[in-house]
C-alpha cells in the first residue's frame, strides 16, 4: 500500500520535479537518498573522545547503537574496541569484510580496496588536513601567511580595478 501510494504522488516527469509548489513524495526521496549505513567495512571518522579525528573501520555491529571498531591499529592508531555510534561520523568508503574480521584480514581488505588512499583524496579529508596544518603553524609562519593575503588581494585588487575600466 505504501509503495502505491509512493509511486501515484512521485512527479513522472523532468518539469514536474523543478516546480516549486508540486507536492514531493517523501517516501521515494528518503529512499534514493541514504547510502551510508553502518555495515562491516564502513570507514568511518571518530568525532568525540580519546580517539577524536582519527579514522577507523566498522567490524561488527553489537546492537542498535554499538559497533565494535578497528583501525587497524599500526595503520590509523586505533585499537579494537566498542563505540556507540552517536561517537562516529560514517563516510561514504567502504571496504568488503565479513562481520567480526580479524586485524590481518581487516588490513589486507583495506590495501585490497584502496579504502585509506581514497579517503585522502576526499575534500573531507584534505579539509581535516588543512585544519591540522593551520592549527600546527608557528607565530612566524602566521605572519608570513598573513603578509602573502595582503599581498595577494592588493593584486586582484589592481586586476579588477583595470577590468572595470
Amino acid at each position: 500500500w505504501l509503495k502505491a501510494r509512493a509511486c501515484a504522488n512521485a512527479p513522472t516527469s523532468a518539469s514536474a520535479t523543478q516546480h516549486p509548489h508540486r507536492r514531493r513524495c517523501p517516501v521515494a526521496e528518503a529512499a534514493a537518498m541514504f547510502t551510508r549505513f553502518v555495515e562491516p567495512g564502513r570507514l568511518a571518522v571518530i568525532t568525540y573522545g580519546p580517539c577524536a579525528g582519527k579514522m577507523c573501520t566498522v567490524v561488527d555491529i553489537v546492537d542498535q547503537k554499538r559497533v565494535v571498531v578497528d583501525g587497524p591499529e599500526n595503520v590509523t592508531g586505533v585499537r579494537r574496541h566498542m563505540m556507540p555510534v552517536k561517537r562516529l561520523s560514517l563516510t561514504d568508503l567502504c571496504a568488503k569484510i565479513p562481520r567480526g574480521a580479524r586485524e590481518k584480514t581487516l588490513r589486507t581488505a583495506l590495501d585490497r580496496d584502496q579504502v585509506l588512499q581514497k579517503w585522502s583524496e576526499t575534500a573531507w579529508a584534505k579539509k581535516i588536513k588543512a585544519k591540522e596544518v593551520r592549527a600546527k603553524l608557528t607565530d612566524f609562519e602566521r605572519f608570513k601567511l598573513m603578509v602573502a593575503r595582503r599581498k595577494r588581494s592588493a593584486e586582484v585588487k589592481v586586476v579588477m580595478k583595470k577590468t572595470k575600466k
